[in-house]
């Protein structure tokens, strides 16, 4: 095994999906806020178009990655009903990885300046609450019901703080909010601009072919993975490590990992 090592490993995500699911699905985390009420979170606005930016960020550990089915989003963070329009495929394909080799790539950006202010917000939100150390900050992004963040490929029972908590190799998700943090601080990508799928995903490589990227871009990935992940992930033909999404609107729609 090459790159550094980790303390949440494929195996183990697999394991702790199995005890956490029926079916024995896959599972991956996602997270909420700091202290602030589901209904203060940003209402919608319509986002402006993004472009490229320059500096990347932060580092931090490593899990891996569970298979297993996808799943539909939710609401709006001002907590009204999803118009009709803006419900994404049943498929739940929403969260796969979109590196397609015979298209142009999305643009990279680094700048946070760039995103729709809902959007930025709940990205700042997030990071406040990793960098807290405490998991039950992000309660309150996490949401419940029909709007709650996406945590899983499969669907989980039970608490979603005590999930992600189940998924963190210390038992506190300290590592997990480590794990998330670090996605954040990667760049990101601007996809179906326009649609009622549009999202703002991180990190970038969730819609770039990972046989394309240049050796700055690998610096960044190792970040997140080992050499020998990125190697499996070549053979696999995309990234399916962590990645998060938040809608223009600002509603954080999952945080998960896995095809």
């Amino acid at each position: 095994m090459s790159g550094r090592p980790r303390g949440l490993t494929l195996n183990i995500l697999i394991a702790a999906s199995c005890l956490a699911l029926p079916l024995c699905l896959a599972s991956t985390p996602s997270y909420a806020l700091s202290e602030i009420q589901r209904e203060d979170l940003p209402s919608p606005v319509t986002p402006p178009a993004t472009g490229d930016s320059a500096a990347p960020g932060g580092s931090v550990p490593l899990p891996e990655t569970p298979g297993g089915k996808p799943l539909d989003n939710g609401q709006p963070a001002d907590g009204r009903d999803k118009p009709e329009s803006e419900t994404p495929p049943a498929n739940g394909g929403i969260t796969s990885p979109r590196a397609d080799p015979d298209q142009p790539p999305p643009a990279v950006v680094y700048d946070l300046d760039k995103l729709p202010e809902p959007v930025k917000r709940m990205h700042g939100l997030i990071v406040e609450a990793c960098k807290s150390g405490d998991i039950e900050k992000l309660r309150p992004l996490i949401g419940k019901g029909d709007s709650m963040t996406q945590l899983s490929l499969g669907e989980i029972d039970g608490d979603p703080i005590t999930f992600l908590k189940g998924l963190s190799g210390d038992g506190d998700g300290q590592e997990i909010l480590a794990i998330l943090e670090e996605v954040l601080s990667a760049g990101y990508v601007h996809i179906d601009v326009g649609t009622p799928q549009e999202l703002y995903v991180w990190p970038y490589f969730f819609a770039l072919p990972l046989d394309k990227l240049d050796a700055r871009q690998r610096v960044e990935l190792f970040k997140l993975v080992t050499a020998s992940d990125y190697d499996d992930m070549k053979q696999f033909g995309a990234y399916i490590f962590y990645r998060v999404g938040i809608t223009p609107t600002g509603q954080w729609l999952f945080f998960v990992a896995g095809d």
